[in-house]
């Protein structure tokens, strides 16, 4: 059965399978599928276990903090209403107003409730831009233009429904215009630019804590000709960081894909320097590897506006069900750092503090 799913899978595929520039995404597609067949489809079934321990009520408290620090650093009014535009209906639906009228006086178990799942599943390739040996850090922007986003993740063992402490996350994404760091690729950028291979930017990790919790600070992402707007995801973990802010070594768990509100995404992308890219946009209903993981779970960041647009930035959350008995190698197109810093894509080695 699990080889048929995966060849109707690969089949149905067949016209809408480049993830990046160059890469088929067939065998990935395939290989999600067949393991959706045994797997728990998201995290529905722990939610009593959950709730029990507290966590929900963590969540909540942690995410209201984390949003109400956030205004605060940008001077938004305390008291400010959060504009919640995000229907849970269906993934797909196009208008994803609330119908539900948010104001200050909201209370935080509403705002902050939502606990949107995407099951991390093992892929045949995390995509053909992935650099290992990236910074340790929870701020990734460096200086790159854009809507910022304040991410909180949260992973959860799929069998056991328990917080997944001491695993390393890792995220990385292209920037407004579609450009991804640390790759000279055709169709990624200016791919005469060789400076790009020395570029960290919007790529890094951060441990998990006892609620198995990752937070990061980074922008919105851009899109670029053949994906909707997504952010891959890693699970790591037994790796070292090393003196010089890098990490390496010891094994991946999951490989995941992040997506966002199409309407969201509307309102981000007719913001400057979003603007000016000419790349065609793929919305989700036309992106293979969305409507793979919409089908069995849901890997819409959940989120809120700081102000009164997306201009002001954006809070987002979403928790990861993943597998803890998968073990993966994963084969970088690049290594950034690693104990002596040396870069395969032909960097220089990384010293000092991580750039912020």
């Amino acid at each position: 059965m699990k080889l048929i799913t995966s060849l109707i899978a690969a089949a149905f595929l067949a016209n809408n399978v480049i993830a990046h520039p160059g890469h088929d995404i067939r065998a990935e597609m395939a290989e999600r599928a067949a393991f959706m067949q045994t797997s728990k489809r998201d995290l529905s079934h722990c939610a009593a276990k959950l709730k029990a321990r507290g966590m929900d009520s963590r969540s909540i408290a942690r995410r209201a903090s984390m949003a109400k620090a956030a205004r605060k650093k940008r001077s938004i009014p305390a008291n400010a209403p959060f504009l919640k535009a995000r229907d849970l209906d269906t993934v797909l639906n196009t208008t994803h107003l609330s119908s539900e009228s948010y104001t200050s006086a909201t209370d935080e178990a509403i705002l902050f409730a939502g606990n949107n799942s995407c099951v991390l599943s093992p892929e045949v390739t995390q995509g053909p831009y992935y650099v290992s040996g990236e910074y340790v850090r929870e701020n990734v922007t460096e200086g790159q233009e854009g809507v910022d986003l304040i991410l909180d993740t949260q992973v959860i063992d799929m069998e056991t429904c328990d917080p997944v402490p001491d695993a390393m996350i890792e995220i990385w994404h292209c920037n407004s215009t579609g450009v991804y760091s640390g790759i000279i690729a055709s169709g990624n950028g200016d791919s005469s630019d060789a400076t790009n291979i020395n570029n960290t930017f919007l790529r890094g990790l951060q441990p998990t804590d006892a609620d198995g919790v990752a937070k990061f600070a980074t922008l919105f992402p851009g899109h670029y000709t053949g994906r909707a707007t997504h952010i891959h995801v890693l699970a790591h973990f037994n790796g070292t960081t090393y003196a010089n802010g890098t990490y390496g070594g010891g094994y991946v768990s999951h490989v995941g894909q992040l997506f966002f509100d199409q309407d969201l995404i509307t309102q981000v992308e007719a913001t400057s320097p979003y603007s000016t890219n000419t790349q065609t946009l793929t919305e989700n209903a036309d992106d293979s590897i969305f409507s793979e993981e919409a089908a069995s779970s849901d890997p819409v960041v959940e989120y809120s506006l700081l102000g009164d647009d997306v201009s002001s930035g954006i809070f987002g959350w979403v928790a990861f069900g993943i597998d803890l008995t998968n073990e993966f190698t994963v084969t970088p197109a690049a290594s950034f750092g690693g104990p002596g810093g040396n870069s395969t894509g032909g960097g220089a080695m990384p010293s000092g503090a991580p750039p912020s």
